[in-house]
């Protein structure tokens, strides 16, 4: 038996995989054996053959952002005539229009603009809850958090108890790129390390809200770097269950390939091969976070199919509105009808989720979306 199966067998007998194991399987390039593992451990964690996914809308209220990071084709600078911040009655309509078909989630995200004062979140926070008090609030980065600490002068624990007091639900886990310093002061100096993305949600955490996880490949980081990422997702996830916190930690884990179009920062893109090999060895390392969702927009409709046999049990947001990556190059647009037939192509059983992974819809054999479901952007 060669190393990679030993590691594989390892994995199947419910071990853990550390770091030098880690390492080897992204090292290996027996892809399909990888996600045939992947398969198994994610049929263990949800043995019904359902798929989920959510309804939702990402709206990026600015783009004013003072971090510059290399790979981002959507910021402007502080004062670019480029730049905008969303009138809070234009944001209340993007949401009402997300309601309006069934939508439950909102991912609203914008750049560290630095003349936002705190309220200014606080106040539309409140805000949207008074008129959608079923609305999902799953916002802000942890870069956008720590911009409200530096501009309010509150701490960071204060700026999140401040946040979900207001009506914030959960933390998306965008800003992650590679949790490793090395890469991050490459590509995006001003964000701060790995360590303060992930103070941010191991806080969030202590305070009884559950937040998701990303990785980015594709930046020049080794397979050592990609693992470490994985690894410090998984710790993270330990001490939230140790310590029994309020909260489920870490719900989802989501990597996808960096986008270079229109960027300053000239790389080759990741090949499809290499992102299901890391949604596998994500699957395989990361047996405390309960979902792993497939990367559609980035990556496209097909290969979002295939993902699901590689260790992916979710299909992601709907993603009615998606101004980040798409500023990057990926424009792959799906609506809920499309989403369903994919999950069924797969031999999987659509159903629609909540932010909290609850199952509020399944699309058995034979049914239809309700209304028409166009995406926008």
């Amino acid at each position: 038996m060669n190393t990679v199966d030993r590691i594989l067998d390892k994995a199947v007998r419910g071990e853990r995989i550390n770091l030098e194991e880690g390492v080897r399987l992204f090292e290996s390039d027996e892809i399909e054996k990888l996600g045939y593992t992947a398969d198994i451990l994610m049929k263990r964690m949800h043995p019904d053959p359902i798929t989920t996914f959510v309804i939702g809308r990402n709206i990026n209220y600015t783009n004013f952002c003072d971090t510059y990071c290399r790979f981002c084709a959507f910021y402007r600078p502080p004062g670019s005539s480029e730049g905008y911040v969303l009138p809070d009655e234009t944001i209340l309509q993007k949401i009402q229009e997300t309601e309006d078909v069934g939508g439950t989630e909102i991912l609203m995200q914008g750049g560290t603009n630095p003349d936002l004062p705190f309220n200014y979140y606080t106040d539309l926070l409140r805000k949207i809850k008074q008129r959608f008090p079923n609305i999902t609030m799953h916002s802000f980065s942890p870069a956008e958090i720590r911009k409200m600490q530096e501009v309010s002068g509150l701490s960071i624990e204060e700026v999140v108890r401040g946040l979900h007091e207001a009506g914030l639900d959960s933390l998306p886990g965008g800003g992650a790129e590679i949790l490793d310093d090395r890469i991050r002061k490459k590509i995006s100096r001003l964000k701060g390390t790995w360590r303060d993305w992930m103070d941010v949600m191991q806080i969030a955490h202590k305070q009884g809200m559950n937040t998701s996880a990303t990785m980015v490949i594709g930046f020049g980081e080794t397979m050592e770097e990609r693992a470490l990422h994985m690894l410090r997702i998984r710790d993270a996830q330990d001490e939230c269950i140790q310590n029994k916190y309020n909260s489920k930690g870490f719900l989802a884990f989501i990597p996808f390939t960096f986008q270079p179009d229109n960027t300053n920062f000239v790389r080759e893109r990741e090949t499809p091969e290499a992102y299901l090999k890391t949604v596998a060895v994500g699957r395989i390392l990361l047996d405390n976070v309960p979902n792993l969702q497939s990367s559609w927009v980035t990556m496209g409709p097909e290969i979002g199919k295939l993902s699901l046999s590689y260790g992916c049990n979710d299909f992601g947001s709907t993603m009615m509105e998606e101004n980040v990556v798409s500023s990057a190059g990926a424009v792959h647009k799906v609506n809920i009808e499309s989403i369903i037939g994919l999950i069924r192509d797969a031999g999987k059983i659509p159903a629609q989720r909540n932010t909290k992974y609850d199952i509020l819809k399944i699309y058995e054999e034979g049914t239809t979306v309700d209304r028409d479901f166009v995406m926008q952007n």
